[in-house]
């Protein structure tokens, strides 16, 4: 009897000591509590507590991704935008982060959306489109200035989706073809005077040598007759007209 008495308490012994046998990993910290209370942090390793008096939380202190789930802003000039955002985030205060806030993932994402729409709400709609950076920048301020409290550091936020309503996206879809067809128009456009100046300069120089205007006539002819398709006006000079015109004058008369 005395020896299974004796085992119970060695098996009780060695369950009391296993159970106070914590491991911390590099990543965690641990928020210890005596008797409910805050005690101090522990560090990564090996660590022991007092059974039944003494309890211990850990705390990831990784970065973590936190949605800010899609959602419809009114901008400055009245236009609605569906928007979504993620918030990078970590632990740097261990202590803050389990006695400050209940659960400081999901005020983090509360607080994100409230600071997405103040900031949203101030801009117009073309600012939101163009600069995305900008409207990330102002809602880290925001919220890392909040969640400072929290022991949370806030390390990025980025917007990903801006979603128009339809009739708005037709609208741009116009705006955009309108753009590209007045770009087309003025580069044509210059084109077309930096063609002209190059012609009149190559008729000044054609007009300036003799033959010159001839042979280019000619070679204008080889090039075109190359195409079986092609049908060929040769142009007459006007000297050879008046020549002809003359010569029958002449014939006329002596008849």
């Amino acid at each position: 009897m005395i020896d299974i008495c004796l085992g119970l308490l060695v098996f009780a012994a060695f369950l009391l000591a296993l159970s106070s046998v914590r491991i911390i990993y590099e990543y965690e910290r641990g928020v210890l509590f005596t008797l409910g209370k805050f005690s101090r942090i522990m560090n990564p390793g090996l660590r022991i507590i007092v059974p039944l008096i003494q309890s211990m939380r850990k705390v990831d202190t990784r970065i973590k991704t936190v949605d800010i789930p899609k959602q419809e802003v009114m901008t400055r000039d009245n236009v609605p935008v569906s928007i979504n955002a993620v918030v990078y985030m970590k632990v740097i205060n261990a202590e803050k982060a389990v006695l400050k806030i209940q659960n400081y993932i999901y005020a983090v994402s509360q607080y994100g959306q409230t600071a997405l729409r103040d900031v949203i709400g101030n801009k117009e709609l073309d600012f939101v489109l163009t600069e995305r950076a900008k409207i990330a920048d102002e809602i880290k301020l925001i919220v890392d200035k909040e969640t400072d409290e929290w022991g949370i550091d806030i390390t990025a936020i980025k917007v990903q989706d801006i979603e128009l309503p339809t009739d708005m996206k037709r609208v741009m879809a116009r705006q955009a073809e309108a753009e590209r067809e007045k770009r087309a128009t003025i580069i044509k456009s210059t084109g077309e005077v930096i063609a002209s100046k190059n012609l009149q300069e190559a008729a000044f120089k054609l007009s300036a040598a003799p033959g010159a205007l001839h042979l280019r006539t000619l070679q204008t002819l080889a090039d075109i007759s190359s195409d079986q398709s092609n049908t060929i006006i040769i142009p007459i000079p006007m000297e050879i007209l008046k020549a002809v015109e003359g010569f029958a004058k002449t014939a006329k008369k002596k008849t």
